[in-house]
């Protein structure tokens, strides 16, 4: 029988060097030790007579034959889920999952992801990394995240996108601000005050620059900041006009600690999707991932009115 020749955690531990690129940190990953992982490859090389990898000091390089069988192994990997999923056992699926999300999604709608996270596959470990969505960008491509959610653009590929919807921006101020400005504005009626806007890399703080260059007017009043939840308590302080994302600010503005001002320009809506490299997930990756639209569903979708 096969399973006297190999075994699933010797085939789970070649696919965790490859996809990490070290023994250590595939340990790290199955939650066991390094020596264990050194043991599953060494007992796979033994039983199948193969040599699947080559070390130094630097690098891990799979052999022809082992790119081969890591192919085969993902397979083998992933047919054993099905027989799982067939069993109606997702209490099985012990894995650990790396999730990366951007600050807004963790100020939102994350808790209400991760509860359905939690109660379609409760052995699940989520390991999060909060980032911005070029950070997330970089860590998916260099495999040190199975699934981000993040915005677009994109600058490295993801064989499977789920788009999860424009989020639009809004500008608002403390309730004495914004008494000082009803009806429309322009962006130069907002100068006066202390402008608060996303981080400098954001393509809401670059479309915004341009607006305000092209209208000749001064950037000086204009204050970024890397934290968004920073931005809302500023603005509810009463420290400036603040462009934000609507779905952050929906409780602020329902309770009055901010309103709403009418502004006749808006930066793009932010377009979120939720990215992974399907040909080499797990399969219930795609239910994880699916799973955000319905998290985003039951937030009240992007937030705008």
């Amino acid at each position: 029988m096969i399973g006297t020749v190999l075994t699933l955690k010797q085939l789970e531990a070649l696919v965790w060097v490859a996809e990490l690129g070290s023994f250590r940190r595939a340990a790290h990953h199955l939650n066991t030790t390094q020596p264990n992982i050194s043991s599953r490859i060494a007992g796979l090389e033994g039983a199948l007579g193969v040599v699947l990898m080559q070390r130094d000091a630097r690098a891990i390089t799979l052999t022809d034959k082992g790119r081969d069988i890591l192919a085969a192994a993902h397979e083998v990997l992933r047919a054993a889920e099905q027989i799982v999923e067939i069993a109606e056992r997702p209490d099985l699926v012990a894995n650990r999952l790396r999730l990366g999300v951007t600050e807004l999604v963790a100020c939102t709608w994350l808790h209400a992801y991760l509860r359905r996270i939690k109660a379609a596959y409760p052995a699940l470990n989520v390991e999060l990394t909060v980032d911005v969505s070029r950070a997330l960008d970089a860590e998916l491509q260099a495999r040190r995240l199975d699934l981000a959610i993040q915005t677009a653009p994109f600058a490295t590929p993801a064989s499977r996108t789920i788009p999860l919807g424009a989020f639009p921006y809004i500008w608002v101020a403390a309730p004495q601000i914004a008494r000082r400005l009803t009806g429309r504005h322009s962006v130069a009626d907002l100068l006066p005050h202390s402008v608060l806007t996303h981080a400098r890399h954001t393509q809401a703080y670059v479309e915004f620059i341009n607006h305000i260059n092209a209208q000749g007017l001064s950037a000086s009043r204009v204050v970024s900041s890397n934290s968004l939840a920073s931005c809302v308590q500023m603005a509810a302080d009463g420290m400036g006009v603040t462009l934000l994302p609507a779905s952050l600010v929906t409780r602020e503005v329902a309770r009055g600690a901010l309103a709403r001002i009418d502004v006749d320009w808006h930066p793009a809506p932010l377009q979120f999707a939720a990215r992974y490299q399907a040909e080499t997930a797990a399969r219930y990756l795609d239910v994880v991932a699916d799973l955000a639209v319905e998290a985003v569903a039951e937030q009240g979708g992007d937030g705008s009115e």
